[in-house]
């Protein structure tokens, strides 16, 4: 930052971090208070004459203040709200003067290239897409937490080799990548490398590097459900084609997962999408339908399931559901017995178990427990 701040000759800048990440924002103040000390913050740095001075600005948690223009308004202590370009930062930016805008990551690399050069870091990566992309890796994989690759790295890498694979011996279905508003990479595409053109390719977007990996227990609709109630919730409201299309898109899904869907529906959400990511004023809408364009595409037997059948293939979809216990399969072991909240099962030693349905509460609980398949 202090080298971006002195090539265009500005004494100002800004860290926005969300407020719920307070170990963050310590260890920023920590390396600001540090930097401070050795000369290389505040005024007449190392005696040349420059002066710069960064301050961390905490931001409530929207997710639209990830784009440019609402993050600078947020700053103004203004709503978070996106405005058309141009103007463009550059010209017109943070209090009406000339500013840019980078993610950390892109700062990161800039010392480096500094030091050792232009091409050293052009040979780290693929042809169109260079350097180094970092994953924020969680969801059902064993190992979760960040990890930094090459460009170009296969997803099953990522997923099997540095992840540690799928945890209790289930199958991988797919990988969300670029956070709510990116798309579903199935399992038969689990060879695409992350590079930026293959992943759009793809279905997905690289996004901030978010990688979220679902085994076969996981319902696509349901999961293009969440995200959009996410992506709904967190929009600004501003325009029209997100505001209001983000929720019909969302209230679509949720009657497909309660079984009352009908075939346009899925016509209805195609078109949705694309008026939707045309219209869109900011970078929330325009990706905001992704998930559900992606789970369209490669799980489309999904959907018509949920559709024509009013059946949840992975079982999750609670009001697709009627609980039973399959009694050639079931062991007899009394796990659900022991689980079952609202006491709905009855069990006996040696004795195949049964559910009763009035009291069921239809939560997964004894599905979840259930190391043999037995619930039905």
């Amino acid at each position: 930052m202090i080298i971006a701040a002195r090539a265009i000759h500005s004494s100002k800048a800004y860290i926005y971090v969300r407020t719920e990440y307070p170990l963050a924002v310590k260890r920023l103040e920590i390396a600001i208070s540090q930097a401070t000390d050795l000369g290389l913050l505040g005024d007449d740095i190392l005696g040349s004459g420059f002066n710069l001075h960064i301050e961390i600005y905490q931001g409530a948690g929207a997710f639209v203040c990830g784009e440019e223009t609402a993050l600078m308004r947020s700053i103004e202590g203004k709503r978070g709200m996106p405005r058309p370009r141009p103007p463009f930062p550059a010209h017109k930016g943070l209090w009406e003067k000339p500013t840019i805008l980078n993610n950390v990551e892109t700062y990161a690399n800039v010392p480096q290239i500094i030091l050792n050069g232009g091409a050293w870091y052009a040979s780290v990566g693929t042809e169109t897409s260079k350097g180094t992309k970092v994953f924020a890796l969680s969801g059902d994989v064993n190992n979760i937490g960040l990890v930094e690759v090459p460009m170009g790295t296969p997803l099953r890498t990522i997923v099997y080799d540095i992840g540690g694979g799928i945890p209790k011996k289930r199958k991988l279905k797919a990988v969300q990548l670029g956070g709510p508003s990116g798309g579903c990479i199935p399992v038969q595409e689990i060879d695409t490398p992350v590079d930026f053109e293959a992943i759009v390719k793809a279905g997905a977007i690289m996004g901030s590097g978010g990688a979220i990996v679902m085994d076969e227990k996981t319902c696509m609709v349901d999961m293009a459900r969440f995200f959009m109630d996410f992506v709904q919730d967190e929009s600004c409201g501003k325009c029209t084609p997100c505001r209001e299309g983000t929720r019909r898109q969302l209230q679509i899904l949720e009657r497909i997962c309660e079984g009352k869907g009908e075939a346009a529906d899925i016509q209805i959400l195609k078109d949705l999408a694309e008026v939707i990511r045309g219209a869109s004023l900011c970078g929330l809408g325009q990706t905001g339908p992704n998930p559900v364009l992606s789970t369209l595409r490669y799980f489309m037997d999904e959907y018509q399931a949920h559709i024509l059948e009013k059946r949840c293939p992975a079982k999750r979809c609670v009001a697709l559901l009627e609980f039973e216990v399959n009694p050639e399969i079931c062991t007899k072991c009394g796990a659900c017995f022991r689980a079952c909240p609202s006491e709905a099962i009855t069990w006996k030693k040696k004795e195949v178990a049964r559910i009763d349905k009035e009291k069921c509460i239809e939560c997964m609980t004894c599905f979840e427990k259930c190391k043999f398949n037995a619930i039905d």
